[in-house]
């Protein structure tokens, strides 16, 4: 049992063989597939994936990189879609300082709106980091003294600060191919002190395939691979990590569950 808690199924990488990509997935044990959003043009076609396959699910939101797309985005806007029964998270949202193909003032807006639809809506936040720390923290410290919400950081790749933030408000720290990187030695210290219940895995596909993948089109069969290495940094047996990374994925995705569903749709 895996659960792939971050990937990106909708994009054209994946257009030509999909139903091989799952029947890989499946027969590698992941039994659930998480599908970010990256922007609102697409969430039809997340939809879509969900519909036709029972264990993908969908989040909602505008990737950094896109946010000069919605400029005029609000809370309101990504909310008016979380009364679909496949929608379990809001995001991916976040702050990208490496590549700033969105302004730093404009990010920090979205951010901040995709922060509101999770506290009103009681879905869990999807954070997108990357070379932003002190403003992610100060965000998410005001918003979160505002009122509390739940999240993870995907694809945690940051400094021990942020992490140790991130677990002080509750988050989750997601694992990615990085892990597995040789350059990474830091990276996989500070997810053997992670505590256990707030450790997550995922792909990030079709992006850092990890080794021994290295070089090729990410999928999330993949995800093993992340598994594998999490349970060596940790010293505990492949299975145990599948099942404790599952059940966290469960425990803050409650709406992936048929309980969870009932919970926020009343269906």
């Amino acid at each position: 049992m895996l659960v792939d808690s971050h990937c990106h199924l909708d994009f054209n990488d994946f257009e030509d063989d999909m139903d091989e990509i799952i029947d890989r997935a499946r027969e590698c044990g992941v039994n659930m597939m998480l599908n970010a959003g990256n922007n609102l043009d697409e969430l039809p076609n997340q939809l879509e994936l969900s519909e036709r396959y029972p264990f993908i699910y969908a989040a909602v939101g505008v990737h950094p990189h896109n946010a000069q797309e919605y400029p005029d985005l609000t809370a309101a806007d990504l909310l008016a879609h979380v009364g679909h029964k496949k929608i379990i998270g809001i995001g991916e949202t976040g702050l990208d300082y490496y590549y700033d193909y969105a302004p730093r003032d404009l990010q920090i807006k979205l951010l901040r709106e995709h922060i509101k639809a999770a506290q009103e809506s009681g879905l869990p936040l999807i954070i997108h980091n990357r070379e932003s720390d002190e403003d992610m923290m100060s965000v998410l410290d005001e918003a979160y003294r505002n009122k509390p919400f739940a999240g993870m950081i995907h694809c945690f790749s940051s400094s021990r600060k942020l992490a140790d933030f991130a677990l002080s408000i509750g988050f989750y720290l997601s694992a990615s191919g990085m892990i597995t990187f040789n350059k990474c030695a830091e990276l996989r210290e500070i997810f053997a002190d992670v505590p256990p219940e707030r450790l997550l895995v995922e792909t990030d596909s079709p992006f850092l395939a990890p080794i021994p993948k290295r070089g090729r089109r990410n999928e999330p069969s993949f995800v093993i691979h992340m598994a594998e290495k999490l349970a060596q940094i940790r010293g505990l047996p492949f299975e145990k990590i599948a099942q404790l990374t599952s059940d966290n994925f469960c425990n803050l995705f409650r709406k992936a569950s048929d309980k969870g569903r009932r919970d926020f749709c009343n269906d």
